[in-house]
């Protein structure tokens, strides 16, 4: 874990504990947040703002701090009942099950908020670098492209998976490699492919865990796509062929890093990311 990453994470939710403040919502603040899992996303942004020379680390910090307050408010909001009904999350009850569902409400809404508020407060250093920050994370968030998009998906009778996949998952990592290009002063279109298939690869991933594996082993419940017929690539495409997608996305990701001083850091995070990711027992081979 990134000790710069919890230190900024950590500053931005104590602020949102000042008193006086409610004690049961600033309690479930951090617990959604606190312990993270791999935060793979802001470890991403980071790694690209690096790549492109970090001149500026307090809009670097603050966009790592944004992207993942705003996973982790997306994680809260869909384990409540009206959506996957979630008891457990990262090994522990999931926040409306350990707080209730209006305070598991307000915490994911807070959290919203308070990504838009780290970015504006960075903006002092560089305005026109925090506004792109504020819209590229707008865009990811909500409609027509972003994870509300995502999570709207569900609903339809008849579901564009691709379009499903790039709003639900694909579009915060897109957010995280094209914001860390920002943050760093450098064009984030070069950086937009990697997040494309990085998110592709995260939920071909997630979907075969779902698929194979037991809630111990995943810490959240299982096999919750075929319970609420959520659209899949183990059910599109089967175990093997979930597999062979997983495995063409991460190689197609390395092959997309822009050339850059931090290249092969960046390609081994992706690595890192495809072995953590992969359920046991499948063998990938990665370029």
């Amino acid at each position: 874990m990134d000790q710069r990453i919890e230190a900024a994470i950590s500053r931005a939710i104590g602020l949102g504990q000042t008193p006086p403040t409610p004690p049961k919502l600033a309690s479930a603040l951090e617990y959604a947040v606190f312990p993270g899992g791999a935060r793979v996303r802001p470890m991403l942004a980071l790694a690209v703002a690096k790549a492109c020379g970090d001149d500026c680390p307090e809009l670097t910090d603050a966009a790592c701090v944004a992207i993942e307050l705003m996973h982790c408010a997306s994680l809260v909001h869909d384990d409540l009942p009206c959506f996957d009904d979630a008891g457990i999350r990262r090994g522990k009850p999931s926040v409306h099950a350990a707080f209730g569902e209006p305070l598991a409400i307000l915490a994911g809404d807070t959290l919203i908020i308070m990504a838009f508020e780290v970015l504006a407060r960075a903006g002092t250093v560089d305005p026109a670098r925090a506004l792109s920050l504020v819209t590229t994370l707008g865009r990811a968030s909500g409609m027509p492209g972003g994870i509300c998009a995502g999570q709207g998906w569900e609903s339809e009778p008849c579901v564009d998976l691709s379009a499903y996949h790039k709003a639900k998952t694909g579009s915060l990592f897109v957010a995280a490699t094209t914001m860390g290009a920002i943050a760093g002063g450098s064009d984030p279109a070069a950086w937009t492919e990697l997040g494309m298939r990085i998110g592709e690869a995260f939920q071909v991933a997630d979907d075969l865990r779902d698929a194979v594996l037991d809630e111990e082993t995943l810490g959240k419940p299982v096999g919750q796509d075929a319970v609420h017929g959520r659209p899949n690539a183990v059910a599109d495409l089967g175990i093997d062929g979930a597999i062979r997608r997983l495995q063409d996305t991460l190689g197609g990701a390395i092959s997309s890093i822009p050339s850059c001083p931090g290249e092969a850091t960046l390609a081994q995070i992706v690595r890192g990311q495809a072995d953590r990711l992969t359920p046991m027992g499948v063998k990938l081979k990665v370029g």
